[in-house]
């Protein structure tokens, strides 16, 4: 098991904060342009752990060489069933330097995008404490 799924699946922020890289990149599902920086991915998630209702992971795939780490979930949000998949790249030092996160249908996508846009402001306020 990924240490980033045993994270997740604990509740647990701080140890997801710690497998971050400085300058991860996060591409979310519902935003355009990619989120670079530990402190404003780490808001992100701690977000959509507040939005994501029955979250479970189902799969976990990796690459032969470990880098690279595909983990499909399911999860509902506003009462919309979703599956979806992080995808996950760890750098020379073990921390993850890029998060890719898909969901579909797109009417799960669209509760997604609609739930986090009204955090936003508050993702954005911790985002700047942490840095």
């Amino acid at each position: 098991m990924h240490p980033f799924r045993k994270a997740v699946e604990s509740d647990d922020l701080d140890a997801v904060a710690a497998l971050m890289a400085d300058d991860v990149v996060f591409t979310s599902p519902v935003a355009f342009k990619p989120y670079a920086g530990k402190a404003i991915t780490v808001a992100i998630l701690r977000a959509v752990t507040q939005v994501f209702g029955d979250f479970t992971y189902v799969r976990e795939m990796a690459s032969p060489d470990g880098r690279d780490h595909a983990l499909v979930f399911t999860a509902t949000v506003a009462g919309k069933q979703l599956q979806g998949c992080d995808f996950l790249h760890v750098d020379e030092n073990g921390k993850i330097d890029d998060l890719t996160v898909m969901v579909r249908p797109l009417s799960a996508a669209q509760a997604l995008g609609e739930a986090m846009n009204a955090r936003f402001e508050e993702i954005a306020r911790e985002a700047a404490a942490a840095r």
